[in-house]
């Protein structure tokens, strides 16, 4: 296993780029690392160049930073497996979540199992992209668009479903330090919202009950996208299976996904409902 410096980690980019859809996470996480957004992350690989296996954790001490939600991409079904059993890169004694293509779901139980270890796939998403936002056009409900502000962590954990002890840590780095967009009402207090995942998602739509059917949502969705685009960030989101209005809502939007395509997050020892 080998850990990318920045010069490796740039080409590394460049690797991923050649196998989007399916390096997405992947891609817009090292994205941000590689413009300095996101500096407490680490990139480690199976080995160099040629990589297989490439994985994306934090490195900080803090339980809140990230929730210990470890990205992965691989080309080889068997090269994950053989790391997962063989080489003590996971703490299997802990708690710790991987985010991955569900077509490895039953090789991840295997292991576990093997392992004696509790498996819980916490949720699974579309994965959605934008590549041309050009198209989005503004929304004709006249509302007062703005980006989150630190006051406004508490609403945004107060009302996010994955809402956990140090959840509030989490939106706080999202908000201070990654693209954001929502509507305020006449006293400033925002209504509706979407944040910036650090692997560059669009997420954590939100608009409080009552002020729905208003076109809230399409319109900071729509700003998100355009400020995201134009900032050179890729464009797009993950949105649960069950979630048929935001899929419905980004799909009238322009986005799109392979429909042989889907993002799992696994949790192992599972002691918080940790998610993207």
């Amino acid at each position: 296993m080998k850990t990318l410096n920045k010069e490796q980690m740039k080409i590394a980019e460049e690797t991923l780029k050649q196998f989007l859809i399916k390096s997405q996470q992947a891609y817009g996480c090292l994205f941000l690392i590689n413009r300095g957004q996101a500096d407490c992350m680490e990139v480690i690989v199976d080995q160099w160049p040629d990589f297989n296996v490439l994985f994306i954790r934090s490195k900080c001490q803090e339980q809140g930073d990230l929730f210990r939600d470890v990205s992965v991409f691989t080309k080889d079904e068997a090269s994950l497996r053989n790391i997962l059993e063989n080489t003590g890169f996971f703490d299997w004694k802990n708690y710790f979540c991987l985010s991955v293509n569900t077509c490895h779901e039953e090789m991840l139980k295997a292991v576990a199992a093997a392992k004696g270890v509790p498996e819980n796939k916490l949720t699974v998403c579309h994965m959605m992209t934008l590549p041309d936002p050009s198209n989005l056009t503004n929304n004709r409900v006249s509302v007062q668009l703005s980006s989150l502000k630190e006051s406004h962590i508490d609403v945004v954990n107060s009302t996010w479903k994955f809402a956990a002890e140090f959840s509030k840590q989490m939106i706080r780095n999202m908000i201070m330090n990654f693209p954001s967009s929502c509507v305020l009402d006449p006293d400033g207090h925002p209504v509706a919202w979407v944040l910036t995942y650090t692997s560059c998602a669009m997420g954590m739509l939100y608009t409080q009950p009552e002020h729905r059917r208003k076109g809230y949502a399409k319109a900071v969705v729509t700003a998100l996208a355009k400020k995201l685009h134009s900032e050179g960030y890729p464009v797009f989101c993950f949105i649960e299976e069950e979630n048929q209005l935001s899929y419905r809502l980004f799909t009238s939007l322009g986005f799109t996904e392979d429909p042989t395509y889907r993002v799992a997050w696994y949790g192992f020892n599972q002691k918080h409902p940790i998610p993207h």
